[in-house]
């Protein structure tokens, strides 16, 4: 029965609420910069991990812990499970571009109109093009 017991501790879950709460309270951490440092809290909730599981539930398949503000904190409201390519979209040093009043990263408008990042990337940034004509937008 003692296997049982401790099963949880090997789990998805487990080690991203580790990982979550390594990053935010140790110093020697070599995320804590990113993440602690910038004043990135966990919430008192989930400093147990069965109030986390609750809250969060399992993980899906292929997803990671991504907070939906990431200057915000690790909380209920504020998480959630995503894949890699939006937690990719996610992230500080994302730019949006606002389309017709919608707002997507370049990733997220080259996916949506079919063009290459790496082409989309180069008409904006190294020749200057407005975000509609890099993506052939009229």
């Amino acid at each position: 029965m003692a296997i049982k017991k401790y099963a949880k501790y090997s789990t998805p879950e487990y080690i991203a609420w580790c990982s979550m709460r390594t990053r935010c309270n140790n110093p020697n951490n070599k995320s804590y910069r990113d993440w602690g440092a910038r004043g990135i809290k966990v919430c008192d909730r989930w400093n147990s991990f069965d109030n986390f599981l609750e809250d969060m539930g399992s993980r899906p398949r292929g997803m990671t812990l991504d907070r939906i503000d990431n200057n915000g904190n690790y909380e209920p409201s504020n998480c959630r499970w995503s894949d890699r390519y939006k937690q990719n979209n996610n992230r500080r040093n994302s730019k949006v571009f606002e389309i017709d009043g919608v707002k997507h990263s370049l990733p997220e408008w080259c996916r949506i109109f079919g063009v290459k990042q790496s082409t989309a990337s180069q008409r904006y940034y190294v020749y200057k093009w407005n975000i509609n004509k890099s993506l052939g937008v009229n």
